[in-house]
């Protein structure tokens, strides 16, 4: 039972499902997978900000990354991860928009994932959560969206999986998305990505707590391996200018001190995210392709009907800017109106969750009212 479970992953079932200002929660009686999937009593985690239009078409719909979830906006004590942009006055100003975000399918933030209750079951799903995509991720959000009265989004927009998100967003609804803001994100996961997640993923799997991903069955939690999965992905989302100006050789206590901050940040993240949920968004990240089934890149971006505003940032290791310039340059050549935008930054591909100044600009212009 649930109550068995030690205390790592008891956190993991009660962490950030905590409601936020304008949090609730939605329940999708059955979700099928793009891979045929069926997941019953689909719980849906959410937030709204601002009020919906009477002709519900003044929404802004936000994407979170990988570890992410739904708090996007400050409230309830709590920083959302693009508090500094979202609120009254702000560049995604909730006195004009009625802002959208929701908890990833698979996710474990509030939403239906690995670490949720099995419909009928004692235990959480764990091993036997069927594999979900990011157009089941968007799929079911727009489910959401229809059970909210959205007739329009006038922006998606997200960074990283989120980006993934908001291009597939514009694919899978073109007469619904206005314009799709994708950041640091490409329209095919790279093998470079690929190959970080795969270490990621075998970090997770070689733990001896792992357990086939059925360890709260045993009382354990897979700590060290999502741990170290965690301080590799950092290094990938830093840059290498950022630890040689932050941290250098310093040492402290006999310890390199760039050491302890990766440990520091594998420790914060065992406390709040689940290990299988982990690895079901690595692989949704993983078959990321919007060509894929449509019969190639050049078809899919011929189905959107969105302004594309892509998003790069200096040093980005998993999303270069010179790729998502070609990105950029091919889906014009398909008959998308396509731009770029950047972030100079020494944060890597964490800047689209720091550069809070360089992105406030950007999206006061996208958001800017015809």
């Amino acid at each position: 039972m649930f109550e068995e479970a030690g205390d790592v992953f008891r956190s993991q079932l009660d962490k950030t499902s905590r409601p936020g200002a304008g949090a609730s929660g939605w329940v999708l009686p059955q979700f099928e997978t793009e891979f045929g999937a069926t997941i019953r009593d689909v719980e849906m985690a959410y937030e709204t900000h601002g009020v919906l239009s009477l002709s519900g078409d003044n929404v802004v719909w936000l994407c979170h990354a990988l570890t992410g979830d739904a708090h996007v906006a400050d409230g309830d004590g709590r920083p959302g991860w693009w508090g500094a942009l979202i609120g009254s006055g702000k560049a995604i100003d909730t006195d004009r928009f009625f802002v959208v975000s929701a908890n990833v399918l698979g996710g474990c933030s509030g939403t239906t994932g690995p670490a949720s209750a099995a419909p009928g079951g004692e235990w959480a799903y764990g091993s036997t959560f069927p594999e979900v995509t990011i157009r089941d991720m968007v799929a079911a959000q727009k489910v959401l969206a229809d059970h909210l009265g959205v007739r329009r989004i006038l922006a998606v927009m997200g960074g990283s999986m989120g980006g993934m998100q908001a291009l597939e967003w514009a694919v899978m609804y073109p007469e619904l998305v206005g314009k799709a803001v994708v950041i640091a994100a490409d329209p095919q996961f790279s093998a470079m990505g690929i190959a970080y997640n795969d270490v990621m993923r075998q970090a997770i799997l070689t733990d001896s707590h792992y357990h086939g991903g059925d360890y709260l069955r045993y009382g354990e939690f897979p700590e060290q391996g999502l741990r170290v999965a965690r301080m590799l992905g950092m290094i990938s989302y830093r840059t290498a200018t950022l630890f040689q100006e932050r941290f250098g050789r310093e040492v402290l206590d006999g310890e390199f001190q760039i050491n302890r901050y990766l440990r520091y940040q594998g420790d914060k993240l065992v406390r709040r995210f689940d290990a299988q949920s982990y690895l079901a968004l690595l692989r949704a990240m993983d078959t990321h392709d919007i060509g894929r089934d449509r019969d190639g890149l050049a078809s899919a971006f011929a189905r959107i009907r969105a302004e594309l505003v892509w998003v790069g940032i200096d040093d980005d290791l998993l999303y270069s800017p010179a790729t998502l310039r070609q990105a950029v340059e091919f889906a014009t050549s398909c008959g998308v109106n396509a731009r770029y935008e950047h972030i100079a930054s020494v944060f890597g591909h964490d800047a689209f969750l720091i550069e809070f100044e360089q992105l406030r600009h950007i999206l006061q212009v996208i958001l800017q009212m015809p």
